[in-house]
């Protein structure tokens, strides 16, 4: 059985090892099962909730043309977090006859995709809220909800504890801004 490896990590604030775990973890269920490696397909910090990721569409291809049997992931999240992405997926490894296997989970079924979807969706949405209220949180005490923009650079303060504050910047005069307008 020709076996495919797909792993995926959000962010580029998550470890590019991630990938490389997820691999060896995959790996080793292939080995177990005593499949054949066809091949190994990744997005690095690139998010779930997306289907228009490099890695996943040449998956997606080579599913199509009859080189894999069966796709292995480290979880399904990892395909996507998308509920209608990961439907959209399962029906076409269906319709090529290829099975989704994971270690965790096992084969995957219609059930998987219908309960790890919506929770998927929760997961997705729990996030986002969290996140919005600390950007609120940050900005409402006059510290930057973002990234460094130009004309700034970062204000490295410590606490009474010796803490770094995070989310201070001061404007830098070398990059052109005079009082907060570009000269």
């Amino acid at each position: 059985m020709k076996a495919a490896i797909y792993a995926r990590y959000s962010s580029d604030q998550q470890r590019d090892q991630s990938v490389n775990d997820q691999i060896a973890v995959c790996g080793a269920l292939i080995s177990r099962e005593g499949w054949a490696l066809a091949g190994t397909y990744t997005d690095r910090a690139m998010s779930g909730s997306s289907h228009l990721r490099p890695g996943y569409q040449s998956l997606l291809a080579d599913a199509r043309s009859g080189k894999i049997d069966v796709v292995v992931a480290e979880a399904l999240d990892r395909v996507s977090r998308d509920q209608e992405h990961v439907a959209a997926f399962y029906k076409q490894m269906q319709f090529c006859g290829i099975r989704i296997v994971t270690p965790t989970e096992g084969e995957i079924s219609e059930l998987h995709v219908g309960l790890k979807g919506t929770m998927n969706v929760l997961f997705l949405r729990d996030l986002a809220a969290k996140t919005h209220r600390g950007m609120r949180g940050r900005v409402a005490a006059g510290r930057s909800a973002g990234g460094i923009c130009y004309g700034y650079r970062v204000r490295r303060k410590s606490d009474a504890h010796g803490e770094p504050v995070r989310g201070g910047r001061d404007i830098w005069p070398a990059a052109g801004f005079v009082d907060g307008e570009l000269s």
